[in-house]
C-alpha cells in the first residue's frame, strides 16, 4: 500500500463498465485495501439484495463508477438505488466517461468526482489513489509556476499480471472487425456470461453462441469485440460459413503479423499461424456463422487466447462452451424500440414487440421501415396481412439479409437432403408458436399424409428433428420443438397451394390426437394450456373441423376455469357463430358455446351483458332438451348466479332451489353438478340472512366435495370459503379464520397467487383478521390483493371495486379516515352508476361510507346517507334482514351523536328487539346494540332503564350461535 491504512471498499458499477470495476478493484487490493466486487465474491444463487446490503453496510466507503449506463433509467433495482443513495456521504465517485450533471442522479450530482477516462494508466492510478486517499498537503515546496513543469513521478506499477486499463486504444494493433452497431442494446447478461466463460481457462478457451437466424449472434460477437478490444493485442474476424475458406482467411492474418511465407500455399500458412498462436497471448479469433463442427475442428486455434464461434448449429458441446441464444427479453425489446422509433407509445411498443416475437432482426427491420414510412399501427396491419412481403423490407445494415431471406437460406435444399424434416417444418408452421410436444407427433403419425417414410418408424421424429435443430430453424428442447412465429409466417407463405389442404388436414390430425385430461382439474391445466395455444393460433380454421369440436368445447371450459375469460369469450364467440351457421342456432354444440360465452362475459365483469346470453341458452335448451336435461339445469344455475350478481336475490334463491331439486332427482346427491347447486343455494340463503341453514348445508357440501373432488379442487375451495363466511356471520370468527388460512394456502399452491379464487380467499381471510382487530396484517394482504386484481382485471371490474371497498374498510379501522372516505366515496359512486342505487353492494358501500363519516365526526352527512340506506334496505330485504338491522343500528348511533337522543334510542330499541328475536341474546350483534342502547339511556338520564338493560342474569358469552 502506498499511503494510509487499508480500508474496505464496495464497488458499485453498471454491467457495461465491468472492465473498469475489475481494474479499480485490482489496483485497490494491490494497495492493501479490501474490495468487495460482485463478479469476484458473489456466487450463482446468492441473494442479490442481501449480498449488496451486507457489502454496503460493512464497507468504509462505496467506490461508484459513474457513467451514462450507471444512471440509465431502469438499470437499478429500487433496493440498490435506495441503498447507494442512503450511503451517499460515503461514496467515492469515479467518472469513467465524460458526464454532465444532467446525466447524473440529482441526489448524487453534487458529489465531486474524479475522472479516470482519457488518462494513461499511470495517471489513472494516480487519480484513483488521490480519490481514495485524498491528495493531502504537499510534503515539499510547490514548483514555481513560471518555470517549465517537471514531469510528475510515475507511480510504481505492481509486478505480475494485471487487467489492462479500460478505455485504452479503441482497437488493438491487429484488427479487422466490422464497425460497431450504434443501435446495439440489451444482452448484458449474455455478454457477462460470454466474458466469464472466456476467462474461465488459461489456455485456448472456445465459446459457441448458437441460435436461429436473426437472433443477434453476430451482433453480440461484434459488441464483445469492441467492448473488450483493450484486453487483446489481436482480434481477427472470419466469415466461417464456408469452412474450406478458413485457411485463406488465416493466411491473410498470417501475412498481417509477418509469419506467412509468400511461396507457401494457404494451408501451409494457416498451419504456421496456428503454430504462432500457441505461443502468443491476448488474441481473439471470431468464427462467424460456422455450421459444421467437424469441418471447423481442424482449424480451431490453441494457445493462450480465445475463440468465439457463432452458429445456427447447437452441436458444439464437444469443442466449446455453448450458450443457446434466445430472443430479446421484452424489456430489451421495448428499450430498443424506444431508442429507434421516436415517440412510440409504451403500449404500441409492447404490442409490436409481441407480434414480432421479440426477435432482434425483426425489431431492427420494423424500426427501419417505421423510421422511413408507415406509422406503427399501419406496419402492424401490414405485418398481419402481408408477412413475408413486409419482412423483406427494412434497412438493417448491421444484418446481412432480411428475415424472409434468412429463413429462405436456411431452408434451401432441405427438401432434397432431409425431406422428412422439410415436411415436418411446414406442418409445424401451421400450428402455434408455442412448443409442440413430440408425443403429439408420435401419436398422430399414422394419420399424417404429408410426412414421407414409414409411419411405424419409432425413430422418425429424431430423424426429422435433427436437421431442423442443426440449421437453427427450430428449437428442440427436451420433448418438444418450437418455431419462431415469424419463421412460421415466412414458411406458410412459401407453401405450394397444392399442398395446403393436406398440411391443414395433418395439423388438425395432430391436434385431434391430443388428450390433455379434465379441463376442471388444475393438475391437467398445463396440458390444456399447451393444446389451447395451438387451437387458437388461427393458422388453420379449427372451427370448421368436426373432429376438433369436443376439444374446442373443452378448451373454452378450460379457459374459463383457469381464469382466462377474455380468450374464452373470443373463442366461444367464434365457435358459436361458425357452428350456428353450419348446424343451426339450437344445436347442442352451439348452445354449449353460448353458455360458456355467458359465463366468460360475466367473469369479464359485464354482468348485464351476460344475462341475455345466458337467458337465450336456457330458453333454447328448455325447448330442445327439456327441463330436466343436465345442460338445461346448468344454464338455470348460471342464470341464478348472474341474477345474484345483479342484486336480484329473491329470484336467484328461487331458481337455485328449483335447480337443486331437479339435479338431486336427475343426477343424484353426490354428482358434482348437484353439489354446485347445493353450494350456490347455501350462499343464496346466507345473502338472505339464513346463516344457520346455510352453515349446515355448506358443512355437508364441503364434506362431499372433499370426498368426491379432492381437497385441492377449485370447487372444494369455494365451498370452504362459503362455509367460513357463514361461520363468521354467526360470530365464530376464530374457526372462520382457521378455515380461510388453510384454504388460501392451498389456493396459492394449486392455482397460483393471481387466480380469482385465490384472491377471493385472501380477501375473506383479511376480512376475518379485520374483525379480530389485526388490521395491519389485513392491510398488507388487501393492498397486495388489490394490486393483483387491478393487474389481472382492470380498474373497473366489479371484483376490483370489491377489493377497493375492503381496503377502504380496513383503512377506516386503522384511523386513516381521510383516505378511507375518498376511496369509499369512489366505490359508492361507481356502484350507483353501474349496479344501481338499490343494489345490495351499493347499499353496503353507503353504510360503510357512513361509518367513515361517523369516525370523521361528520354526523349530519352520515345521518342523511343512513336514512336513505335504511329505507332502501327495508324495501329490498325486509325489516329483519341482518344488513337492514346493521344500517338501522348505525343510524341510531349517529342520531345519538347528533344529540337526537330520543329518536336514536327509539331506533336502537327496535333493532335490539329484532336481533334478540332472530339471533338470541348471546350473539355479538345483539350485545353491540344493547350496549349502544344503554349508553343512549344514560345520556337521556334513564339510568335505571340502562341498568336494567345491562344487568341481565349472568350468562356465558359465546361468539358461536349454533
Amino acid at each position: 500500500m502506498t499511503s494510509g491504512t487499508g480500508q474496505r471498499f464496495f464497488i458499485s458499477y453498471a454491467g457495461t463498465d465491468r472492465l473498469w470495476a475489475e481494474w479499480v478493484g485490482w489496483h485497490l487490493e494491490r494497495d492493501g485495501h479490501v474490495v468487495e466486487l460482485d463478479v469476484w465474491d458473489w456466487r450463482t444463487g446468492d441473494d442479490f439484495v442481501r449480498r449488496m446490503d451486507d457489502g454496503l453496510e460493512t464497507a468504509d466507503a462505496v467506490v461508484a463508477l459513474f457513467s451514462k449506463s450507471y444512471f440509465e433509467v431502469g438499470r437499478w433495482t429500487q433496493e440498490e438505488r435506495s441503498a447507494v443513495v442512503a450511503r451517499r456521504d460515503r461514496i467515492i465517485p469515479l467518472a469513467v466517461e465524460p458526464l454532465s450533471n444532467h446525466d447524473v442522479d440529482p441526489l448524487l450530482a453534487s458529489k465531486v468526482r474524479k475522472s479516470l477516462h482519457g488518462l494513461g494508466e499511470a495517471d489513472a492510478i494516480r487519480a484513483l489513489r488521490e480519490a481514495v486517499n485524498g491528495s493531502g498537503r504537499p510534503t515539499g515546496p510547490p514548483a514555481f509556476p513560471g518555470s517549465a513543469p517537471e514531469a510528475p513521478e510515475a507511480p510504481v506499477l505492481p509486478e505480475g499480471p494485471r487487467p489492462a486499463l479500460p478505455g485504452g486504444p479503441d482497437e488493438p494493433g491487429v484488427w479487422n472487425v466490422r464497425r460497431r452497431n450504434r443501435d446495439f442494446s440489451g444482452r448484458e447478461a449474455q455478454i457477462v456470461q460470454l466474458r466469464d466463460s472466456l476467462l474461465s481457462g488459461r489456455q485456448s478457451v472456445v465459446y459457441a453462441l448458437h441460435g436461429m437466424g436473426g437472433i443477434g449472434k453476430t451482433q453480440i460477437a461484434v459488441e464483445y469485440a469492441h467492448r473488450f478490444a483493450s484486453q487483446y493485442d489481436l482480434v481477427w474476424w472470419i466469415d466461417a460459413e464456408q469452412s474450406d475458406q478458413i485457411p485463406i482467411h488465416y493466411t491473410e492474418l498470417a501475412d498481417r503479423i509477418g509469419v506467412a511465407l509468400a511461396e507457401a500455399g494457404a494451408e501451409h500458412n494457416a498451419r504456421m499461424l496456428l503454430q504462432h498462436l500457441r505461443t502468443r497471448p491476448r488474441w481473439l479469433i471470431i468464427l462467424d456463422n460456422a455450421e459444421d463442427p467437424e469441418q471447423i475442428e481442424p482449424w480451431l486455434p490453441e494457445g493462450p487466447g480465445h475463440v468465439l464461434i457463432t452458429s445456427r448449429n447447437p452441436n458444439w458441446r464437444r469443442l466449446a462452451h455453448t450458450t443457446a441464444l434466445d430472443v430479446f427479453s421484452r424489456a430489451d425489446s421495448l428499450a430498443y424500440l424506444r431508442t429507434r422509433i421516436s415517440g412510440i407509445a409504451e403500449q404500441q411498443a409492447d404490442t409490436l414487440a409481441q407480434e414480432l416475437g421479440d426477435l432482434p432482426l425483426a425489431l431492427a427491420q420494423a424500426a427501419g421501415v417505421i423510421e422511413n414510412g408507415p406509422p406503427v399501427d399501419l406496419y402492424r396491419r401490414l405485418l398481419s396481412d402481408s408477412t413475408s412481403r413486409i419482412l423483406r423490407l427494412g434497412e438493417v445494415p448491421d444484418y446481412p439479409v432480411p428475415l424472409a431471406a434468412s429463413v429462405g437460406i436456411a431452408t434451401e435444399g432441405l427438401d432434397d437432403k432431409h425431406p422428412g424434416a422439410a415436411a415436418l417444418l411446414r406442418l409445424a408452421a401451421f400450428l402455434g408458436p408455442e412448443p409442440i410436444p413430440t408425443g403429439w407427433l408420435v401419436n398422430a403419425r399414422p394419420r399424417l399424409t404429408t410426412i414421407p417414410g414409414d409411419p411405424g418408424d419409432p425413430l422418425w421424429t429424431r430423424t426429422a428433428l435433427e436437421p431442423l435443430r442443426r440449421y437453427g430453424l427450430a428449437r428442440i428442447d427436451g420433448e418438444a420443438l418450437q418455431l419462431h412465429r415469424l419463421t412460421q409466417a415466412v414458411l406458410r407463405d412459401q407453401v405450394d397451394t397444392a399442398q395446403l389442404e393436406a398440411i391443414h388436414d395433418d395439423a388438425a390430425a395432430v391436434l385431434a390426437a391430443v388428450d390433455p385430461g379434465d379441463p376442471y382439474s388444475p393438475g391437467d391445466w398445463p396440458g390444456w394450456a399447451s393444446l389451447t395455444s395451438h387451437l387458437i393460433a388461427q393458422h388453420i380454421d379449427v372451427a370448421r373441423r368436426p373432429e376438433l369440436r369436443p376439444l374446442l368445447r373443452n378448451a373454452v371450459n378450460f379457459l374459463i376455469r383457469s381464469a382466462q375469460p377474455r380468450t374464452a369469450a373470443e373463442l366461444a364467440t367464434t365457435l358459436r357463430d361458425t357452428w350456428s351457421a353450419e348446424s343451426g342456432p339450437d344445436h347442442p354444440d352451439v348452445l354449449t358455446c353460448t353458455q360458456y360465452l355467458g359465463h366468460a362475459t360475466s367473469d369479464l365483469g359485464d354482468i348485464r351483458g351476460a344475462r341475455p346470453i345466458i337467458e337465450d341458452a336456457l330458453v333454447r335448451r328448455r325447448r330442445t332438451l327439456g327441463d330436466d336435461d343436465p345442460d338445461t339445469l346448468q344454464s338455470a344455475n348460471d342464470l341464478a348466479v348472474v341474477l345474484a350478481s345483479l342484486g336480484e336475490y329473491q329470484e336467484s334463491l328461487r331458481i337455485h332451489r328449483e335447480t337443486l331439486d331437479h339435479r338431486r332427482r336427475v343426477l343424484g346427491d353426490e354428482h358434482p353438478e348437484t353439489l354446485q347447486s347445493a353450494d350456490n343455494l347455501a350462499a343464496a340463503l346466507g345473502r338472505m340472512g339464513e346463516h344457520v341453514v346455510a352453515r349446515d348445508m355448506l358443512e355437508d357440501t364441503l364434506g362431499r366435495r372433499r370426498r368426491i373432488l379432492g381437497d385441492d379442487n377449485p370447487e372444494t375451495f369455494r365451498s370452504a370459503l362459503s362455509l367460513a363466511l357463514s361461520l363468521q356471520a354467526l360470530g365464530d370468527v376464530t374457526e372462520a379464520r382457521r378455515l380461510e388460512e388453510e384454504t388460501q394456502a392451498r389456493c396459492r399452491e394449486t392455482l397460483g397467487d393471481d387466480h380469482p379464487v385465490t384472491l377471493y380467499a385472501v380477501q375473506c381471510l383479511a376480512d376475518a383478521l379485520n374483525e379480530m382487530g389485526e388490521h395491519r396484517e389485513a392491510r398488507t394482504m388487501l393492498e397486495d390483493g388489490l394490486a393483483r386484481r387491478r393487474r389481472a382485471s382492470g380498474e373497473d371490474h366489479p371484483e376490483t371495486v370489491k377489493a377497493v371497498y375492503a381496503l377502504a374498510v380496513n383503512l377506516n379501522a386503522l384511523g386513516e379516515h381521510s383516505e378511507s372516505r375518498r376511496m369509499m366515496a369512489d366505490v359508492l359512486a361507481w356502484r350507483r352508476r353501474v349496479l344501481g342505487p338499490d343494489h345490495p353492494q351499493t347499499l353496503d358501500s353507503a353504510d360503510a361510507l357512513a361509518a367513515v363519516l361517523r369516525k370523521s365526526h361528520d354526523y349530519e352527512e352520515g345521518r342523511r346517507l343512513l336514512e336513505d340506506t335504511v329505507v332502501r334496505r327495508r324495501r329490498v330485504f325486509g325489516e329483519d334482514h341482518d344488513d337492514t338491522l346493521t344500517s338501522a343500528h348505525n343510524l341510531g348511533v349517529t342520531l345519538c351523536h347528533l344529540r337526537s337522543l330520543a329518536a336514536g334510542a327509539k331506533v336502537l330499541e327496535d333493532v335490539h328487539a329484532r336481533r334478540r328475536r332472530k339471533l338470541g341474546d348471546d350473539h355479538e350483534a345483539t350485545r353491540t346494540t344493547m350496549l349502544s342502547l344503554a349508553a343512549a339511556y344514560r345520556r337521556l338520564g334513564l339510568h335505571r332503564k340502562a341498568q336494567k338493560l345491562t344487568a341481565k342474569p349472568k350468562r356465558r358469552f359465546s361468539r358461536k350461535s349454533r
